[in-house]
């Protein structure tokens, strides 16, 4: 039993947005199937129609040919070059996803990294058990497949809910798979990048034989790519990365000696490397010291790109149980390793007392440390993720009279382990007071300072001159440890049949039924359970579970041979304070003339508190701005579970055209509208602080709870009033056939000309073209727009595209970003039709961003917008493709 597949109308954005290569001289997918099968199944239905009935939803297909002319190496190569994603976390560094290194999203117009639904040939994947910052658990794409095993990419772009549930809100994205294969093939890639030591070699393989009832794949690849470190490349200024707090650092002078908290900088902060930020005239502190901080610039050993190594590995095997039944099943595993590079130590928020006696205070009274433990001079210290994703997926199906039926068990695991070095805040303070060192028994009543195994910590910048043991640094510094796992099952069984005869044909009607369970759990180590760490702090353990029931239908009607009309509706009950809901969908074709159609939709969409929004609770690390100084600095985000969090509820709806203007040039426009009610969020820290920094209860600062540095904020997840984004998508082609070859040039567009919010605390927002710093936004350029112009000619192929993001606002420093245009290109030889070799050769060679553009500077940690921007600058890459 064999399933074709199709190309709508929509699929020209194979040659417009990506464009396609010749077709590849290896063993591909069996050529074979059936001419008389007239029946197929797209993403986006669940009932198998007629050749000619024409997708009544936007449905985008980037098929094999068209990811290899990007030159995408994984996943999120091909996600950040499409102009409807908008917002997805592809680059996660340590200032804005602090724990998610060696990830990647997807984030359909701007709604949510979890607001799009990732399948892997039809059925879910489990979502990473490590949230980013804002939260959210979402399907990391990084750990699907082996890209050697892709045959193509389809997106659905008006929203899934009723068809495919509560996370299709912003629509689907279906990576499908080779099926069929037969042969085996290698692929090597090496990349290269234009700053530091930035490479990436990739190694894939695949094999497939077909037999006479049944086929075996299996495909594997490895990949490593070494790390882009802002030393290499400083995008920012060094005030963007400048801290306050730093090694030399500062001390506060508290009441009653003066009348006010005051801090001294360290007398040998220029001297060690430090930068002086004056609060006062030079000289008015105590003895002639100056009021202020000791800058420390941190921002030459993070990472712009993370030390990565992948081995994903995918197994499909089919047989044919008689011959109208098929039995399918899936194994993938990924196995994921990042190194994320970071400050030699964390800020010391905790505001520890130096002791009058402390051998080291030539203050000669008790003083308040204001700084951190390791700063100039000093190597980063990394941190480290470990990803492992294990997925099984089986499923039976067959064929009746007049359809089909399908059965199907999936089970997913992620195991997330996460960790990073940070002082201890008590044993800090006792190694102030004389009690560090690790063989210092600190609870002994007859344990003296700075004696036997007890020694002093000097935080003063005379420890530059003498230095402190490493033994005392160790007594009062631990790694943090997350491990985390997330668990998914679902068992779906449809049946889709004729129904009754239309002018048009057959109508199809599919009904099916769906359960689903998910949980997860975050361990933390105990250090973390009790608060005990300076910078970030720690959180509980979180556990918490989810099951769903859920029931789906569909009718597929082509009216007339003109008209066909798609309704859907699907109930899922979720049980509990969150309930259930009934979510519907129509949308239609109408085939105006053969060169003219017309296509519309309307659905609504419900989507349930997560487990993490709902049981869960993190302590992130982010930049924020103290409204009390205007001054920028690291604090932590502590946002805590919400179980009275009630469904968000949405409504979208999409009308869009297809043209043939002349012969072989297309036009698709869409207009599309999302409209959400009681969005979920974690509220925005920013806008907590801008509305009342001296709010004690949710502000936390050190010494002074008013007007003390800042220490945390504490935030949760709460039910947004609104969200309502709207835009127009463009994709053109044109192919013009000449006697060196066909070239088509093509233009694929994304408008956003709506992304209006309602925040808790910034109140209405206009966030079309705003970066969205201070509130629940994502950064929303208004125009993305790619240009491209393929060309073709027996052995040889070659494309170029010119990619363009609008430049917008920045709403945290009230300035403009500029826009940004770079240019990739690419050139193919089929090595062995040149030469008539046994095996098949293709070589590629090409381009990213050839003329190294610095993404558009933003006044902020790392210089640029990481979720809109690329900071590798030119990449050149070259590939062998062998087929046997």
């Amino acid at each position: 039993m064999k399933l074709s597949t199709k190309r709508t109308a929509i699929a020209a954005f194979v040659a417009t947005q990506l464009f396609t290569l010749p077709t590849s001289v290896f063993a591909q997918e069996e050529a074979s199937e059936d001419d008389d099968v007239e029946l197929i199944m797209v993403t986006g239905s669940f009932v198998r129609r007629s050749e000619n009935f024409e997708s009544p939803s936007p449905l985008a297909v980037v098929d094999a040919t068209a990811i290899e002319a990007i030159g995408a190496k994984n996943i999120s190569d091909i996600t950040q070059t499409l102009t409807i994603n908008t917002g997805a976390e592809n680059t996660p560094d340590a200032f804005t996803q602090n724990a998610t290194a060696g990830t990647s999203n997807i984030n359909l117009r701007g709604l949510g990294v979890a607001s799009t639904l990732v399948l892997l040939n039809n059925k879910r994947q489990v979502v990473n058990s490590q949230p980013n910052n804002g939260g959210v658990n979402f399907v990391d794409t990084s750990s699907l497949v082996p890209m050697i095993a892709i045959n193509r990419m389809e997106v659905v772009k008006d929203g899934a809910s009723a068809l495919y549930g509560s996370d299709a809100v912003a629509g689907v994205v279906n990576f499908i798979t080779k099926k069929n294969y037969d042969g085996a093939s290698v692929t090597l890639d090496y990349q290269d990048g234009a700053h530091g030591n930035n490479k990436e070699y990739i190694l894939q393989g695949l094999w497939g034989t077909v037999g006479d009832d049944s086929t075996l794949m299996a495909a594997i690849s490895y990949t490593n790519r070494s790390p882009l470190i802002t030393s290499d490349r400083r995008l920012s200024r060094p005030q963007d990365d400048t801290s306050s707090l730093g090694m030399p650092g500062a001390f506060f002078i508290l009441p009653p000696i003066t009348a006010a908290p005051t801090p001294i900088i360290d007398p040998g902060c220029s001297t060690f490397g430090g930068s002086p930020i004056l609060l006062a005239p030079a000289g008015a502190g105590p003895s002639g010291t100056d009021v202020g901080f000791c800058g420390f610039d941190f921002g030459s050993t993070y990472s712009l790109v993370p030390d990565e190594s992948r081995v994903n590995a995918y197994f499909r095997g089919t047989k044919e149980l008689g011959d109208t039944m098929e039995w399918v099943t899936e194994v993938s595993y990924a196995r994921n390793r990042a190194e994320r590079g970071g400050s030699p130590s964390f800020p010391i928020l905790t505001l520890p007392t130096v002791p009058a006696d402390h051998p080291d205070n030539f203050f000669g009274f008790p003083v308040s440390f204001f700084g951190r433990e390791l700063g100039n001079g000093q190597p980063g210290d990394p941190a480290r993720t470990e990803s492992d994703t294990f997925r099984f997926s089986t499923m039976v199906q067959g064929e009746l009279d007049s359809g089909f039926w399908e059965v199907s068990y999936t089970r997913a695991t992620n195991d997330f382990y996460f960790t990073v070095r940070d002082t201890l805040a008590q044993d800090f303070q006792d190694a102030l007071r004389g009690f560090g060192g690790l063989n210092c028994n600190r609870t002994d009543p007859a344990a003296v300072a700075g004696e036997g195994g007890c020694e002093y910590f000097n935080p003063f910048s005379s420890n530059f001159v003498s230095p402190n043991s490493q033994a005392v640094i160790d007594s009062f510094t631990a790694r943090q440890e997350i491990d985390s796992r997330s668990n998914l099952e679902v068992v779906e069984a449809f049946i889709s049949t004729d129904w009754f005869e239309m002018d048009g044909g057959s109508a199809g009607l599919a009904v099916g039924a769906q359960y689903r369970y998910q949980d997860l759990t975050q361990d933390y180590d105990d250090l973390s359970n009790q608060d005990r760490f300076a910078f970030v702090i720690g959180n509980a353990d979180i556990y918490g579970e989810q099951d769903v029931v859920a029931l789906f239908g569909e009718l597929a009607m082509p009216v007339s041979d003109n008209l066909d009309v798609q309704i859907a509706l699907r109930y899922e009950d979720y049980g509990g304070t969150t309930g259930d809901t009934i979510d519907p969908k129509i949308a239609a074709s109408w085939r105006v003339t053969d060169d003219f159609s017309v296509r519309a939709s309307w659905s609504t969409s419900f989507r349930a508190p997560s487990i993490f929004q709902r049981d869960g609770g993190a302590t992130s690390l982010n930049q924020m701005v103290d409204p009390l100084t205007g001054a920028a600095a690291f604090a932590a985000a502590r946002a805590s579970g919400n179980e009275d969090l009630v469904p968000e509820e949405s409504t979208a709806y999409n009308m869009g055209i297809s043209l043939e203007l002349v012969e072989d040039w297309s036009l698709e426009v869409d207009y599309w509208n999302f409209d959400f009610e009681n969005l979920i969020i974690q509220e925005s820290f920013q806008a907590i602080l801008n509305a009342n920094p001296q709010d004690t209860t949710r502000v936390i600062r050190a010494g002074d709870p008013l007007n003390g540095p800042l220490l945390q904020v504490n935030t949760t997840y709460v039910n947004a009033s609104s969200l309502e984004t709207s835009g127009l998508d463009i994709v053109t082609s044109y192919e013009i056939d000449t006697d060196v070859g066909a070239f088509t040039p093509s233009i694929s567009a994304t408008f956003v000309t709506k992304y209006d919010l309602v925040d808790p605390q910034a109140g209405n927002i206009d966030g079309a073209g705003s970066r969205n710093f201070n509130n629940i936004g994502v950064s929303s350029p208004e125009l993305r727009m790619n240009v491209g112009l393929n060309w073709q000619h027996e052995n040889h192929s070659a494309n170029i595209f010119f990619r363009y993001i609008d430049g917008y606002d920045d709403d945290q420093n009230d300035l403009p970003i500029d826009s940004h245009t770079t240019i990739d290109a690419q050139y193919n030889m089929d090595v062995g039709a040149m030469f008539d070799t046994e095996n098949a050769y293709v070589l590629t060679v090409g381009g990213i961003n050839l003329t190294d553009e610095n993404p558009p500077q933003v006044f902020t940690n790392g210089g640029f917008d990481s979720k809109v921007h690329d900071p590798r600058g030119r990449q050149l890459y070259v590939r062998l493709a062998v087929g046997f």
